[in-house]
């Protein structure tokens, strides 16, 4: 089942999406937002489900579905947090700003806690004040979670995922040392997310979902050309299992919030950190891994940051080749 949020008040109006994202449907006759679905999931899930069943069978009346047209598919949310799968990024980007990776963080996740009041949609544009903070798209994957219990098992968390989906976490490269610096993590270094048109729930993603990872390439183009094209299903060292018990060690989890996994970030079969996809290899999900490797190799990052009227479009297919959450595309807009 896919499903998505159209403009209407703070939280959107629900609608069911065909699996190919070519129609959708209102749902909000059964359950206004989707916020108040996963309130009460296991009472809405079954009515919403056989929604989408009528709509792929054409059954209802359906429109045509416009990625365009859609906000995030929760607008606002209760809590949204940021782990931190992929060490190989973590290990790249501290680097770039001179920090060495302790090697807890081979076993125990980084996260933090983002803004959550203001969920951007997939096509609104990465808003930026100025080009000298260092802007730079994180391409990632994210689940919603039902409510969790404190102290859950990394094992039985997963069982409280609802739905997955695609996130641009915007990060301000910049401004993050001085922030760190101080102490108290991240705040104006981390402006809006966006998300994908649609969050799906797991059984749309058959066997590529397994363990709480998905196996399938997210692409990452910059200003049309390939920047990523990393297997999401490789170098996960922490699956979202482990990110979500992480969250809920000291604390018990309201439904509806996000998780993110952090940049997706591949190495070489080799072991190396990577190539550019313009060399051959599977490239970033992020500028500071393109300059980082540019500073390894020649001695200076030559890539620069995000620029008023670059393009970012991040997407996900299956392994037939269709778009399993539609794509996040954006223009970097002066405010």
């Amino acid at each position: 089942m896919k499903l998505a949020s159209f403009p209407d008040g703070r939280d959107g109006r629900l609608a069911v999406v065909s699996h190919d994202l070519a129609w959708y449907a209102a749902a909000d006759h059964l359950v206004p937002t989707l916020q108040a679905a996963l309130d009460d999931w296991d009472r809405h899930e079954p009515l919403l489900r056989s929604l989408a069943t009528e709509l792929e069978h054409g059954a209802i009346p359906r429109e045509r579905f416009h990625e365009r047209r859609v906000t995030a598919p929760l607008p606002r949310a209760y809590q949204w947090a940021d782990g931190s799968a992929y060490v190989n990024h973590v290990e790249l980007v501290r680097k770039a700003r001179g920090a060495e990776l302790p090697d807890s963080f081979w076993h125990d996740p980084l996260m933090y806690q983002g803004g959550s009041d203001d969920l951007r949609g997939p096509r609104e544009p990465i808003m930026l004040a100025d080009e000298a903070w260092g802007c730079d798209m994180e391409a990632e994957l994210c689940v919603v979670t039902g409510d969790v219990p404190q102290g859950i098992s990394a094992g039985d968390a997963l069982d409280h995922v609802r739905l997955v989906g695609l996130t641009n976490d915007v990060s301000l490269r910049n401004l993050i040392p001085g922030e760190l610096a101080k102490g108290f993590g991240f705040v104006q270094s981390k402006p809006a997310s966006h998300f994908s048109p649609v969050f799906v729930t797991p059984d749309e993603l058959g066997e590529a979902w397994s363990g709480g990872r998905l196996s399938h390439v997210l692409a990452v183009d910059l200003n049309g050309q390939p920047f990523g094209r990393a297997e999401a299903g490789e170098d996960c060292t922490f699956d979202f299992g482990t990110l979500i018990a992480h969250l809920a060690k000291t604390r018990r989890i309201g439904a509806g919030s996000i998780i993110g996994s952090g940049t997706v970030s591949n190495r070489d079969p080799d072991g190396s950190p990577g190539r550019p996809c313009s060399k051959g290899g599977r490239g970033y999900s992020c500028i500071a891994e393109q300059r980082m490797i540019e500073m390894i190799a020649d001695g200076e990052a030559r890539t620069p940051f995000l620029r008023y009227g670059d393009v970012v479009r991040i997407e996900l297919r299956d392994a037939a080749g269709h778009s399993i959450f539609g794509a996040i595309e954006q223009t970097v807009t002066p405010v």
